[in-house]
């Protein structure tokens, strides 16, 4: 009896003491990757952006959740091997900053949950097969707004009342430049501006461009969207300074690489609520079942500095319609 009673206790000890080792096991931690084409520096307030979204939602870094961030400083040829690295690492969902890091990531995994933040027209670039069902495991944010490159020519009109000739800088591969170019060219025929095409498809075109668009006595240059653009920001707002000409951009690091002004999607706020899809899919949500969402804010930015150096004087109708004035 003594003998069955202590093998009965040494088996609840035991049990008991398997349940303790188990109730002491950590918590696995998510592990997200964030991935950028820019160097961090230059997208510093698009990932604090993300973080306050994570944090709104309950996450705190190195505690309940981990970031690891890959950026491709500007080179994409970089890009694929960033994308493999966070695979390997065996992320639970990957964060991409723009076209080229969602295709990086697209090529890397069929698996592994992809969040878009900044992309233009997910379902022509094949990421989704639409917005209301992407299919895959690529969901997020698009920065998709119809009517944004003719209300830049219709904000370069105001603010030079002589506009007669405008070029417009684009890249003819990229599946939204069609669109935009409708856009703006309607625009044109309304406030009575020729347009001058320029099509970039390699980064040496890009002083070719401007010298085209001095030949042709442009009074400002219009950008559409390009991620080619956003690499050579620096140099593009450089070549406009130099040929005293007017530009406006679709996003704000133009702006604050030099350029005068720029309106399009606030993407920061695309960043921020790209913590929704990351909080949704560690919850158990598919990706393949979680809609594209569309920019719900927009803003406009304005450089005098870049105003001064070329001699423009921003109307007053115009300064006071800006959400950011860089002095």
């Amino acid at each position: 009896m003594k003998k069955k009673i202590t093998i009965l206790t040494l088996g609840a000890m035991l049990l008991a003491l398997s349940f303790s080792t188990e109730a002491q096991q950590p918590t696995k931690i998510p592990r997200i990757g964030y991935l950028a084409t820019a160097p961090a520096s230059a997208i510093t307030a698009r990932v604090k952006a993300f973080r306050q979204g994570l944090c709104e939602l309950g996450y705190v870094e190195g505690k309940n959740i981990v970031i690891e961030q890959r950026y491709a400083e500007d080179k994409l040829d970089r890009l694929s091997a960033l994308a493999a690295e966070l695979v390997s690492l065996k992320v639970d969902i990957i964060v991409t900053g723009g076209p080229s890091p969602t295709r990086a990531a697209k090529e890397a995994t069929t698996t592994i949950p992809i969040v878009m933040t900044q992309v233009g027209d997910p379902v022509a670039t094949g990421f989704v097969a639409s917005l209301a069902q992407p299919g895959g495991n690529i969901t997020g944010l698009s920065t998709l707004a119809p009517g944004l490159s003719g209300k830049r020519l219709e904000l370069l009109k105001e603010t030079i009342s002589k506009l007669s000739r405008v070029a417009v800088l684009g890249t003819s591969t990229n599946p939204e430049t069609a669109q935009s170019l409708e856009e703006v060219d309607l625009a044109a025929r309304a406030l009575k501006v020729k347009l001058q095409y320029l099509d970039i498809l390699d980064p040496k075109d890009i002083g070719t461009a401007f010298q085209a668009a001095g030949k042709g006595r442009a009074d400002a240059v219009l950008l559409l969207n390009s991620s080619l653009f956003s690499s050579y920001r620096t140099r593009i707002a450089e070549l406009a300074a130099k040929s005293r000409l007017p530009g406006i951009y679709n996003q704000t690091n133009f702006v604050e690489a030099g350029g005068l002004m720029s309106y399009g999607v606030n993407r920061n706020d695309l960043d921020r609520r790209a913590a929704t899809f990351v909080d949704k899919i560690l919850k158990g949500r598919k990706t393949a079942d979680l809609p594209v969402e569309q920019p719900i804010k927009f803003e406009f930015i304005i450089n005098l500095k870049a105003a001064k150096q070329i001699g423009l004087t921003i109307p007053p109708n115009v300064l006071v319609r800006a959400d950011r004035v860089i002095k």
